[in-house]
């Protein structure tokens, strides 16, 4: 039937400390860093019939001449909007790379590289959303929604499903497909089918989109009613975050923190540098994490220990808490540095890498496995929580209150006496 979705399931975050936000961030994947292929398309070997990963090579007459006849039957039967010979071209890179079956694996156009990596150093087009993905539903979520912007005045809320944009379903489309959509011209209006929990039926809301917005990734506040208790929050991991994060710890510092709520809910990643950076300022001299290649080749990302936190400290995660928040909370329990309160987190342990080619355009390729100080890799497992206690979403809809915070308050007073 038209407009029907499964169900969702309940509990979902939301936000605290003066409505706070528990927003992500539209990527949600641990990039190890970008790299160029010379030669446009240069690891593609076309004189040669055999390669060492998948035996013959696509690229053979017979595929050459079926793409050509495949052309003419489109031009020839296709009715519909036009398609443009870049847009087929597009199409058959975009194929080859789905083919791996991988949701992190994705080519991008120049516009596409554009976005992404503007993303990776904190700067947002379009309505003032973060949007991340819903791993039950496989649909685009609004994780976030920045203040004083058109989706805020729209009213859009954190846990939003994306059902449709401008009339287009979302369900089976990737994450930066779906932000494509959303995203236009300033000034421009985009249309939402938004299925929210306890609805009676779809929301129709129109956004007008607005202006480049350089995102404040990072939250942070001296809990009032608390023994100098301080909340830090941070959305994701990007460009800018560092810096946030180290301003902010240090005005927490200030005001003489005494222990601290270290809030990773609904942080679905983003930066490899960025997150092993912060890690630096928390964790004792070690591993942080380690990444293994498919040649079995290690990495590893170490601390020094000369800013490990010397005050008791609780992490916040859910279930869409994911890889790169994923490799803090996971550092920081190995480590007995904190104590985790929530759900158990989304479980991607894995990491994607950019790779330039000549043309302008780039392929995401998941390359690796990241694996814990203790050894562990969490992909498909997730880190289950010191203290299990799910999000009661009727008591933050009826006063505002986060029982969450209220139980790392609980636990980081009882440490502090």
């Amino acid at each position: 039937m038209d407009n029907e979705l499964p169900e969702k399931k309940k509990g979902n975050p939301h936000s605290f400390l003066g409505g706070l936000v528990l927003g992500a961030f539209l990527s949600g994947l641990v990039f190890a860093a970008v790299y160029t292929a010379r030669n446009g398309l240069a690891f593609i070997n076309t004189h040669s019939t055999e390669t060492s990963t998948y035996g013959k090579s696509v690229l053979s007459t017979d595929t050459f001449q079926k793409i050509k006849t495949l052309e003419e039957v489109i031009k020839e039967y296709y009715y519909g909007d036009e398609i443009t010979s870049k847009g087929l071209q597009d199409g058959i890179y975009k194929g080859m790379v789905a083919a791996l079956g991988d949701p992190y694996s994705e080519y991008y156009t120049k516009e596409e590289l554009e976005e992404t990596l503007n993303s990776n150093k904190g700067i947002s087009y379009g309505i003032g959303a973060y949007i991340s993905l819903d791993q039950e539903m496989d649909m685009a979520m609004i994780s976030g929604v920045m203040e004083d912007t058109p989706a805020e005045e729209a009213g859009l809320r954190e846990g939003d499903i994306i059902y449709k944009v401008d009339g287009e379903e979302t369900f089976g489309l990737s994450l930066s497909a779906v932000v494509s959509l959303v995203k236009g011209p300033e000034n421009t209006t985009v249309h939402l089918t938004i299925y929210r929990e306890n609805e009676p039926d779809f929301l129709e809301i129109d956004v007008t989109r607005g202006k480049r917005i350089e995102t404040e990734t990072v939250d942070s506040g001296m809990l009032e009613g608390t023994d100098n208790i301080g909340y830090l929050r941070i959305r994701e991991f990007d460009g800018v975050t560092v810096d946030q994060f180290n301003e902010a710890m240090a005005e927490l510092r200030a005001n003489d923190m005494k222990g601290l709520v270290l809030d990773l809910r609904s942080n679905p990643g983003g930066d490899l540098t960025a997150v092993v950076d912060i890690a630096r300022r928390l964790l004792p001299e070690g591993l942080i994490v380690y990444t293994e290649d498919k040649a079995g080749k290690r990495s590893e990302y170490t601390c020094d220990g000369e800013y490990e936190i010397d005050i008791p400290m609780v992490v916040l995660v859910n279930e869409y808490s994911a890889s790169a928040s994923e490799i803090l909370s996971g550092a920081i329990k190995d480590y007995n540095k904190g104590t985790l309160i929530g759900t158990t987190t989304y479980g991607k342990g894995i990491v994607q890498r950019i790779i330039r080619l000549d043309d302008g355009t780039a392929v995401k390729l998941t390359v690796s496995a990241y694996f814990t100080p203790s050894g562990k890799n969490i992909h498909g497992i997730g880190i289950e929580p010191d203290i299990e206690l799910e999000y009661d979403y009727e008591a933050y809809e009826k006063d505002g209150t986060d029982n969450q915070v209220e139980k790392a308050i609980e636990v980081l007073e009882g440490k502090i006496s």
